[in-house]
Order: structure tokens, then sequence, then C-alpha cells
């Protein structure tokens, strides 16, 4: 994994988390099948279950939750949103330290060592100067801090059996935002496997996403998406002596940051 790949970006209060992939090498096993072909997967079937995913995500705008996001157990993220309120802290974890956010209203504060030129302490961001990768947002449609909805969008097959729903996904469609990307490995190019990768997600008994998983396989590293805690209370305390970020800052934020 690259330090930009690492750091990657922050969107909605939840770290957009990256992951570097490269070519398989010629010990490692072919791809794993995925669990539907595209033949048993017809696309009456596929936009059912991709339907039952989209209506699964419904609680994001709805109530409080928790969302951890887990790649390969080096990059982790875990945070604590409540859209109605406008409340939501979140802690990411990687190989050269962590990165915190607090968002309170329309004021976001984070506090990390891992950016050159911008110091330790708590800082407050513009939003007018984050990239639009590091979309910063309580508005529907930018708040899934989990970023199931950019997961759903790259589905190529899928079918339900009760509350599981399994199928592939094409990782070269899913989206810079929060929650889990996939980036290209040396030479810009996805293993061709990438673009039929595996994925099982399952949802609870009132029909909401509890887990979006992918395995490892074709070069890809094993990702997670969880939500949990709906409901619990979200309390976000201001940081006292937050200064302004820095100008050195803004271009280290998002996909495109400095590394």
């Amino acid at each position: 994994m690259t330090r930009r790949a690492t750091l990657a970006g922050i969107s909605a209060g939840l770290l957009l988390l990256g992951c570097s992939v490269g070519a398989p090498t010629e010990n490692e096993p072919e791809p794993r099948s995925a669990p539907v072909s595209a033949a048993s997967a017809d696309a009456t079937t596929t936009a059912e279950a991709v339907g039952l995913l989209r209506a699964g995500t419904a609680f994001v705008n709805q109530t409080s939750y928790r969302s951890d996001v887990d790649i390969a157990s080096q990059i982790t993220s875990l945070s604590h949103t409540d859209n109605v309120h406008k409340r939501s802290t979140a802690r990411v974890s990687a190989p050269g330290g962590v990165i915190d956010i607090r968002m309170i209203d329309d004021d976001v504060y984070m506090k990390t060592g891992l950016f050159r030129g911008v110091g330790g302490g708590w800082m407050v961001l513009d939003p007018a100067r984050v990239p639009s990768d590091f979309a910063l947002s309580f508005a529907p449609g930018k708040n899934d801090f989990g970023g199931s909805g950019r997961l759903i969008d790259a589905i190529v097959t899928a079918r339900a059996d009760g509350p599981e729903i399994s199928g592939t996904i094409d990782a070269t469609r899913v989206a810079a935002g929060n929650g889990i990307s996939f980036r290209p490995g040396p030479g810009g190019v996805f293993p061709d496997s990438a673009r039929r990768h595996a994925f099982r997600a399952t949802l609870d008994t009132e029909g909401r996403l509890v887990s979006f998983l992918m395995p490892e396989a074709g070069g890809l590293p094993n990702a997670s998406l969880r939500y949990s805690d709906f409901g619990t209370t979200v309390t976000v305390v201001r940081p006292s002596g937050a200064v302004a970020a820095p100008d050195a800052l803004y271009p280290q934020l998002g996909m495109g940051g400095g590394g």
C-alpha cells in the first residue's frame, strides 16, 4: 500500500479508505469463483437484490448508527453518526498513525499528525476548500458515512436468499469517496478479476444493511463494511483551542492528495 492510499480521504465524517491493487503473482491462486454467475443472476434478479440493498440503507437519513470499515486489517475506521441532529465522530487507524474527526452542525474539526506542515492539534476545516472526494456533509445523498452507496452502484450481479445477498462487484467502478475504495497498482491497471469480484451482504431482521464483505482475491485485499448501534445517542464535544486549518492541509486531502 502506498502512503497516499493509506491516508486516502474523508467524506462526511468517515475517512475514505483507499488501497492500491497489484497484479496477481505467479504463485497467487486463481480468484475465487463468484457466488453467483451472470447466467443465473439475470437482470431482474439483480435489480431486486440491489433494491433490497438500497432500501437497507434508508436508516442513514432516519437514525443514528455506527459504521466500521476494515481493509486487510491494515486500515480501519470507526464512526458514530447522527445525520438528523448533525453530529458525527470518526477515527481512522493506519500504519502511520490516526486521524480524528468531529462534526457538529456545519463545523468540521480534525486532528492528525499524518500530514506534512499541519501539526498535531485540533483544526477547523473550511468546507469550501476541501476536494470533492473529501466531501464533508450531512446532506442527503452525501451522508452515507460507511460508503455503501458507492459499493451498491458497482454491483454487476446479485441474488437475494432471505437476508443474505451475494454476487459480483466491479471494483474498478467503485468511485472515490467515503468508505472502501480501490486504486490500480503500478501501471494504473486493475487485474481483470477486479471486474467480477465476489461480495456478500447481510440484512438484519428489519431489513437494514449490517454488513458488506469482499474477500481477498485476484490481487484485491479483503475489505468489510459493517453498520450497527442503530438509534444510539451520538454525543460530540466541540474541541477547545481548535485553530483554522493551514493552507498546507487542503492539497493533501482526498484521493488526489499529496503523498
